[in-house]
This record gives C-alpha cells, structure tokens and sequence, in this order.
C-alpha cells in the first residue's frame, strides 16, 4: 500500500511538470489516468470513469448550450455592439477610468465566459482608451485582466456545474451561493489596481500610443449589445423568482437567447444554427473533454488510494483545508496558466468529503473554483495575458505583477466569505 502511494505521488508530480510544460492537459490526464490503474491491477476502472464522464448530463447541457450561443454572438456581432458601448461610456469616466475597465471587463465576461476570448474583444478597444488618457500600458493592460474572471458568474463555466453536480443542487444555486464573495472580490481587485495606480503615478501623463480602440463610426444597436446579456437575465430573475415565469434550465434560456438573438438581429438562420451547433462540439471537445480527462485521473488516484490517504492527512490537519482548498487550486492555476484542471481534479477527489471537514460542499467548492480563476487571471502564461500584455506592447509579466496584490486580496476576501 504504502509503495502504490509513492508511485502515485511520482506521476503526480510527473503529471504537474508536463502540464507546467505545456503538453496537452487531456493527453497527460487520461495517461496517467491509466497508468496508476494499470499498476493497482484495475486497468478498467479508467475506461469505466471515461464512459462515465462521457455522458454526464448536467455538465454537457450546461455548458454545450452557453458556448453554443457565445457562438451565436460572435457570428451575429452582438458581442461587438456590447463591448464597444460599454467602451463608449468608458471614455468618459475620467479618474474611475481604471477600475471602470476592470468592472466592465468582469461584466462583459459573465457574457464571453472565454477568459482569452473576452480579452481580445474587451482589450483591443478599452486598452487603447486607457493608454490614450495617459494610463501607463501596462496598468491598462492589467485593469482588463483583474476582470476576467467574470465567468463565475455565467451558468455554463463548467466549475459551476461540477459543484451543482456534487452539491445536488441547481447552477443557479451555486452561482448565487459565491455570487458576494465573487462581486466583493473584483471591486477590491479594482480599488487595489486604481490605488497602486496613484502610488506608482501610473494613472496619467504617458503619451498615447495611437489612437483610442473605439470606432466613433461604429453604429451601436442598442438591441444588439442587450442579447449578450438575455440567458444570463432571464437565468437571474427565474432563479430568485423575480419573474417565476421565467424559472428554466440553462439550456433553456441559452436557446431562447439565440431565437431572441436571430429575430433581432435577422441574420441567416442556417448559419445562426451552425453557429450554435459549431460552438457545442467546440466545448464538448475542449472543455467536456477535460472533464473526461480528469474523471480518468482521479480513478487513477482512486485505484491507487491517493485520495483516501489525502482525506485522512486533512481529517488530522483540519487547520489548513481552508487554506489547502483556497491556495492549492490558486497556486497550480498561477504557474500552469490555466484554473481547469487543477480546480476540476479538487473538486472531484476532495469536495465531494467537504461534510467531513465541517464545510459546506458549496462553499468548498466554490472556494476551489474561485482560487484556480484567480490563479489563472495573474498567471503570466495565461492566454488571456498574453493577449493583453500584447495589444499594450509589454511583457506579460509587468501585467502580472500589477495584479498580483489586488487579486491575492480578492482570494482572500472570497476564502473569509465563504469559508468564515
């Protein structure tokens, strides 16, 4: 036994450096997978989490059906005529023009639950808005970082649904559980950004670097910029019975937005559908598809009696599980660049025994997700970062390190709310 624990220790560690070196995270997880059930004699069991994990229902409809009408946005240029309104009314914000980026980046996120996709629809206008009031580049490339993370609050993260799932609850259920120590965590991200700001003279006086990325040409159709936000609308006033009427499943409400979407906008209806269609196998290939990979993993770590020895350490180190269900997550998420994997595999192997640690598995989980979105925002491999560090012409790690110390604060508010 004690021998099956140290081998699996070492293809943990092995597995944590391929992820470090960027191999693809499916491939190394569902290998591994296999490997430490091949070597506890149960080679079956990894095939039997990967049947599994294929068809969990509550993951796929979720989450298919939101990058399903993300899609539907991107094809019916709705998600442009948001973000540039919200660029337009940026603009005129003055000395909030920081932290007034940053929230509006969290908000257009919830929309564009893509952390790399949000940057590169937000960043190429509110960036250059900001580098043309005189904000230094990177303090503007580092007000739309500190908000993407949005997509907490989008039904179909997929954090979202693994936590409805081990919690026996609804998405929206979730969502609302974490919803104050997500909110409470970007405003003091932004307060923080906005402060170093003034303490470094970052705030004004360098020279502009072309001119703002707001298309004054560009014709804003107020219905337009409104469809984004219609799954996300309709999910909040059912869920807190506003509008009973309106209480749904998330599929639901992402196929009533992109009909909403079709009848407003009047595009092809054919190319709308794809779109759609499109946008599902995209996510069932590259987000379901770490889910399978991760089911694989933690069999692996089952057969091997990784996680029952993992649940004994914490049950006589009940101390630090706050913080190991925090930072662990957080930390794996800074330096691979990416929450997913990390936050996934926790929540599958060790919240599932939240009652035995005396927390709620909401909370644990909620907790967990958060760490490894925010491990990710100051990640300086993140693509999000890059992303931004590029449309402002610096290194991705001077973004980073601007901030590094709001959104630790933001963790650490979000771990006091929840956890407390």
């Amino acid at each position: 036994m004690k021998m099956f624990l140290i081998i699996g220790a070492l293809v943990v560690i092995g597995v944590i450096y391929l992820l470090l070196k960027r191999h693809e995270s499916r491939m190394v997880l569902i290998a591994a997978g296999i490997l430490m059930c091949c070597i506890a004699g149960k080679p079956m069991a990894s095939l039997d989490a990967f049947a599994k994990s294929m068809t969990n229902a509550g993951l796929i409809t979720s989450v298919c059906s939101c990058m399903g009408f993300a899609w539907c946005m991107k094809y019916t240029g709705c998600d442009k005529h948001l973000v540039v309104a919200i660029g337009k009314v940026l603009k005129k914000m003055g000395f909030l023009l920081i932290p007034g980026a940053t929230l509006a980046t969290f908000v257009v996120n919830i929309a564009i639950p893509s952390a790399a996709g949000c940057s590169a629809a937000v960043g190429v206008i509110f960036i250059p808005i900001m580098m043309s009031a005189g904000i230094h580049p990177a303090m503007a490339a580092a007000a739309v970082k500190s908000g993407t993370y949005g997509s907490m609050l989008n039904p179909g993260l997929v954090h979202n649904a693994v936590i409805a799932k081990l919690a026996g609850v609804q998405i929206t259920d979730v969502i609302a559980n974490h919803m104050l120590a997500t909110v409470a965590g970007v405003i003091v991200a932004a307060a923080v950004l906005t402060v170093l700001a003034v303490v470094l003279k970052e705030n004004r006086g360098f020279a502009p670097e072309g001119e703002a990325g707001v298309d004054e040409n560009f014709g804003i159709n107020p219905l337009f910029a409104v469809m984004p936000l219609v799954p996300v609308i309709i999910l909040l006033l059912g869920s807190t019975k506003l509008v009973p009427a309106l209480k749904m499943g998330v599929p639901h409400a992402m196929v009533i937005g992109a009909i909403l979407s079709l009848a407003v906008t009047r595009k092809n209806p054919v190319e709308l559908t794809k779109s759609f269609f499109d946008g599902m196998g995209d996510a069932y290939a590259n987000i379901i598809g770490i889910i399978i990979s991760v089911g694989v993993f933690v069999a692996g770590l089952n057969a091997l009696g990784l996680i029952k020895a993992l649940i004994n350490w914490m049950l006589n180190s009940t101390g630090i599980v706050k913080i190991a269900a925090t930072f662990g997550p957080f930390v794996l998420a800074l330096i691979s660049g990416s929450g997913d994997a990390a936050t996934v595999a926790f929540n599958e192997a060790v919240t599932p025994h939240a009652a035995q640690f005396g927390l709620e598995t909401m909370n644990m989980g909620s907790i967990a997700a958060l760490g490894g979105t925010l491990g990710r925002t100051i990640s300086p491999i993140a693509g999000a970062t890059i992303i931004c560090a590029g449309i402002a012409g610096v290194d991705p790690m001077e973004v980073c390190k601007r901030n590094a110390l709001g959104i630790t604060l933001a963790l650490v508010v979000g771990m006091i709310l929840l956890l407390f």
